[in-house]
């Protein structure tokens, strides 16, 4: 049996030669190299009122293949509603997916990218209301890598598997947001289960700063502070008087092993909307 392959605008212009000879579909098959039943639907769903004719049956193979593929979902009309998204609200691709689900349009945030990288080949800007604007993280060394050794550090991998389910109150992810030139920053504190989150201005990323921070925001909660996972910056060397004043367990996650914590990670993609890199120091008001 021959095997299937898409009928070209070649094979129809010999498709129309054969027949003219008087070729049977089983004789035009063999020389093209396709199954019969592909020549015999070719003749019989492209064929117009005068027979078969292969300028004729291009175009309307071309028109049904115009069809199959127009878009069903990602319509000019929803298309303008993600762009708006993108541009004015500055919403991710999954807030927009979900969004969309609740008016009914079923638009996976997959596609949305999709439409994005595309803008972007064909010369377009939209990429650039991307939060992270595409960048991936860097793979690099193991345990021992990262911005400083912390002195007495516990690895993630020590923790609790109790903390991965998600299954209680009181597991926190913390990082620090720092500003250009490390002139100050923001300390930000989550908490897995409830997604309760705490932002503290510090106006220097120093591990005094970040200690009292620390403490100061989870103190009224202590009862709900089980462990904290923090990331490997040097402003986390003072975990171990975090550590006994909150009654609770710290580790750190593996260095350039963002999706530790992702969910800190994520929290602090947001606020980076609002407080975008490279400013000169974070100047905003405790109460912004």
């Amino acid at each position: 049996m021959s095997r299937y392959r898409r009928v070209t605008y070649e094979d129809r212009c010999q498709i129309y030669a054969l027949s003219q000879d008087g070729a049977c579909q089983e004789a035009i098959a063999r020389v093209l190299g396709l199954s019969q039943s592909t020549v015999s639907r070719e003749l019989r769903r492209n064929r117009g009122q005068r027979g078969y004719r292969f300028k004729q049956a291009e175009t309307k193979a071309q028109a049904r293949q115009a069809i199959r593929h127009k878009p069903r979902k990602l319509t000019a009309s929803v298309r303008r509603k993600v762009e708006a998204k993108l541009r004015q609200m500055r919403w991710s691709p999954e807030q927009i997916s979900g969004w969309l689900r609740e008016q009914g349009i079923g638009l996976s945030h997959e596609r949305i990218y999709q439409m994005i990288w595309q803008n972007k080949r064909d010369g377009g800007d939209l990429w650039r209301s991307l939060r992270r604007r595409g960048k991936r993280y860097n793979k690099r060394a193991g345990k021992s890598a990262g911005r400083g050794l912390i002195p007495h550090r516990t690895d993630i991998s020590d923790r609790p598997a109790i903390v991965d389910r998600k299954a209680r109150l009181g597991d926190w992810e913390g990082d620090t947001v720092v500003s250009a030139g490390h002139k100050g920053g923001l300390l930000t504190l989550v908490e897995r289960k409830s997604l309760l989150t705490k932002i503290s201005k510090l106006p220097r990323s120093t591990a005094r700063a970040t200690r009292a921070a620390t403490m100061r925001r989870l103190k009224p909660v202590s009862d709900f502070v089980h462990t904290i996972t923090f990331d490997n910056g040097k402003e986390f060397a003072a975990h171990q008087d975090i550590a006994r004043a909150l009654k609770t367990e710290i580790f750190f996650a593996t260095p350039y092993h963002a999706w530790e914590r992702g969910l800190n990670e994520n929290t602090n993609g947001l606020i980076r909307d609002f407080f975008p890199k490279g400013t000169a120091r974070l100047i905003h008001s405790d109460h912004e």
